[in-house]
């Protein structure tokens, strides 16, 4: 069975940072892309970063230059470092990966910025 374990998530200041993790366990086969989305109070959820097997990377315009995503393919994990955060960041983060067995979500992390 696969599972995707999310941590790291809190409480911060405007301007703080956070870093959020993400396990996946399980006999995985391959995990190809990496993302994280994340689902503010009666919002949709929206896709914040991705992270291909390669490295390649893409990010929601309101975070870029203030999140990075990056991966560790050995152990199946990925990451988020978010820098310079906003209240407009508060929102429960999930992981997804798309994997050989298929695509599979975290139960989320909530993260919360304010003062």
């Amino acid at each position: 069975q696969v599972q995707l374990v999310e941590s790291g998530g809190g409480l911060v200041q405007p301007g703080g940072s956070l870093r959020l993790s993400c396990a996946a366990s399980g006999s995985i086969f391959k995990v190809y892309v990496m993302k994280w989305y994340r689902q503010a109070p009666g919002k949709q959820r929206e896709l914040v970063a991705a992270i291909s097997t390669g490295g390649s990377t893409r990010y929601v315009d309101s975070v870029k230059g203030r999140f990075t995503i990056s991966r560790d393919n050995v152990n199946k994990n990925v990451y988020l470092q978010m820098n310079t955060m906003k209240p407009e960041d508060t929102a429960v983060y999930y992981c997804n990966a798309d994997t050989s067995q298929g695509v599979y979500w975290g139960q989320g992390t909530q993260v919360t910025v304010s003062s």
